[in-house]
């Protein structure tokens, strides 16, 4: 997802609200009984299942490729291969559970791969967060425009500071704050432990905090996210 218009990235310790609020979900997680059917239609060799998984997921975990690599070739690339693995994978995969982590797990490898390697393309001038490339523009007549624009310029200078992090708090910031996954379901991504998973949070909000002080980014607007820095 991206950040709200009051930039609900927190760049300081992990607040009570993102303790209470969107991690308030079940410890197991569990794949709705339609995704699982076509999972155990896929497994079958059922191709029009298989486009369904595909047709559900892909816009997903190319945003999440994107907002990983900077490059949108390299983000469509990993993608595709992504894809392609999960379905030579499928075997593997556990029908009750839900596809998204297993495959945003494949996605980071693969970006983490190409990062690796020295094989990405000269990162992209992203005015924002590219999910926001995805929304519907709503008309809305209670808008304000100057507030609007700030918010903006402040989404923009975010995204911008993530790019200068390194991968492993990168990755976690945007699956947290821009993928919304809970914390299950990011230890199931990076297959760490629930409680790595805070700490590792912990310190990339530090580390951004750090890249947008350094980048004078602060005094865009007067929001939470300046508040709460440590």
């Amino acid at each position: 997802m991206a950040l709200s218009p009051v930039a609900s990235l927190t760049v300081g310790p992990t607040n009570a609200r993102d303790l209470a609020g969107r991690d308030a979900r079940p410890a197991g997680l569990v794949a709705d009984p339609a995704e699982r059917e076509l999972v155990r239609r896929a497994r079958r060799g059922d191709v029009a299942a298989r486009e369904e998984l595909a047709l559900a997921h892909r816009k997903a975990a190319y945003l999440l490729a994107l907002q990983l690599l900077g490059n949108r070739d390299d983000a469509l690339d990993a993608t595709q291969d992504a894809l392609l693995r999960f379905f030579s994978t499928l075997e593997r995969f556990r029908p009750e559970q839900p596809v998204r982590p297993w495959l945003y797990s494949i996605v980071r490898n693969r970006c983490r791969d190409l990062l690796r390697r020295g094989r990405v393309r000269r990162a992209e001038s992203l005015d924002a967060d590219p999910a926001e490339h995805w929304r519907p523009e709503l008309a809305d007549h209670t808008a304000d425009p100057e507030l609007d624009a700030e918010r903006a310029e402040l989404r923009r200078k975010v995204f911008a500071a993530l790019g200068m992090l390194g991968a492993e708090h990168r990755e976690i910031l945007v699956l947290r704050d821009y993928q919304d996954l809970s914390y299950q379901e990011i230890a199931q991504v990076l297959r760490v432990p629930r409680g790595t998973v805070m700490s590792r949070l912990h310190r990339a909000r530090k580390a951004l905090g750090s890249a947008l002080r350094a980048a004078g980014a602060l005094d865009v607007v007067n929001t939470p996210i300046s508040e709460e820095l440590p």
